[in-house]
């Protein structure tokens, strides 16, 4: 008997059957956690850091994307695309995705993660939204006009942007071949402080870490998103408190109440790269000074 079993789980079978009930378990300790944090939650809509909670998502995004879409007031269409889509859970359209019956599109680079993403999203019974699209695509600023004729809507609820290269110049394309998200999630670097409106120098064949070893290398300032944003007509809205993403709105889908009354958390640091490099921003800057840089507003 126990030949038997050991032959069925190391067979594919059992593999795909193991790895099922992996992806399954990894799914509701998220919604298990985003629902604990949710319930506990009380949201003072002019503060954003009263809004952050984390099922799916690293740094509260989950909760700070669901009181934006909530305050959406005409024209919602349920859809986000993201750009750097993960393993198609570890991310920030698992949530709405899965306990809102959002569709959208998850966009990714690795291989091995848009296998994952298909395997555990796509096929899981608990997303069951037939129009989720995953595709494998490296984004760069020659292939956005591709991006647009399969996506379903080009002013989805949401999108996010995280790729840790050329995400400004990624984004400017975005709005030129005619996006308008509602809501508009970035990274931002936070060795660039709070007002050094920079990004690293368009370079087409960057690698993540190999400009320096320090990984530090990547990226957009928090200043040099605002004064982006600010040119497309967007308002800032926040930044996240562990430092990573910034919230941009199309004022038009939303009240001026709700805009106006917002007290904005301007810029934090990077918590994981303070733990690292044991220093602010400004320590952290002298180590990749040297390398070039581009001021948007220049």
């Amino acid at each position: 008997m126990q030949n038997i079993i050991t032959k069925i789980f190391s067979s594919r079978f059992g593999l795909n059957f193991l790895l099922s009930l992996r992806d399954r378990q990894r799914i509701n300790i998220a919604l298990t956690k985003g629902g604990i944090s949710l319930s506990n939650r009380i949201v003072n809509l002019k503060n954003p850091l009263s809004w952050e909670f984390s099922g799916f998502s690293q740094n509260g995004e989950d909760g700070i994307i669901d009181v934006l879409c909530d305050q959406i007031v005409k024209e919602s269409n349920k859809y986000f695309i993201e750009i750097g889509a993960a393993d198609g859970i570890d991310n920030n359209s698992a949530w709405p995705l899965i306990t809102k019956k959002y569709n959208g599109l998850m966009i990714e680079a690795d291989k091995k993660l848009v296998k994952s993403a298909l395997r555990i999203v796509k096929s899981s019974s608990n997303s069951n939204n037939h129009g989720l699209q995953i595709i494998q695509q490296f984004v760069s600023i020659k292939n956005i006009d591709k991006i647009k004729k399969i996506t379903q809507f080009s002013n989805p609820d949401f999108m996010s942007l995280d790729i840790d290269s050329m995400d400004y110049y990624v984004a400017e394309k975005i709005f030129e071949t005619g996006f308008r998200p509602k809501i508009f999630v970035v990274e931002y670097n936070s060795v660039f402080g709070p007002d050094n409106p920079s990004t690293i120098q368009y370079n087409e064949d960057f690698i993540f870490g190999k400009d320096h070893p320090s990984f530090l290398y990547y990226g957009v300032g928090i200043a040099a998103w605002k004064h982006f944003f600010k040119k497309n007509n967007y308002k800032f809205i926040t930044t996240d408190s562990n430092g990573v993403n910034a919230f941009f709105v199309d004022p038009e889908f939303f009240s001026e109440e709700f805009l106006s009354g917002i007290n904005q958390n301007h810029f934090f640091e990077n918590q994981l790269q303070k733990e690292k490099f044991r220093c602010d921003h400004s320590g952290q800057f002298k180590k990749i000074k040297h390398l070039p840089f581009f001021n948007v507003t220049s």
